[in-house]
């Protein structure tokens, strides 16, 4: 005979299905920020092997020289537009489905 697991009916009980809110439309807060420094993380493994090595410069000398190249890049000026909002209002009505027009 197998034993019954305990408290399984009594959770599926206690779980109602609410309908959820109705939502105003679907958007994406801010999709165009900017994106963190790429050097940031080059930066913080020198810190690191600095701080691990008591600043010498034999073990730190590869990544002094990746966070230089990385400093002296030019960064990208012409970043595309993130599209997302417009797709997501084309598919909201798709979503939620029929409904009655105020």
């Amino acid at each position: 005979m197998v034993p019954k697991p305990q408290g399984g009916s009594a959770t599926a009980k206690s779980v109602t299905n609410r309908p959820l809110p109705p939502l105003p439309k679907l958007r994406v807060r801010r999709p165009n920020k900017p994106e963190m420094n790429p050097c940031l993380g080059i930066m913080s493994s020198v810190l690191g092997c600095w701080a691990s090595s008591g600043h010498s410069i034999q073990g730190c000398a590869q990544l002094e020289q990746k966070l230089r190249h990385c400093m002296d890049a030019p960064r990208p000026q012409n970043q595309k537009k993130n599209n997302i909002n417009y797709h997501l209002s084309r598919m909201y009505p798709k979503i939620i489905g029929p409904h009655k027009r105020d």
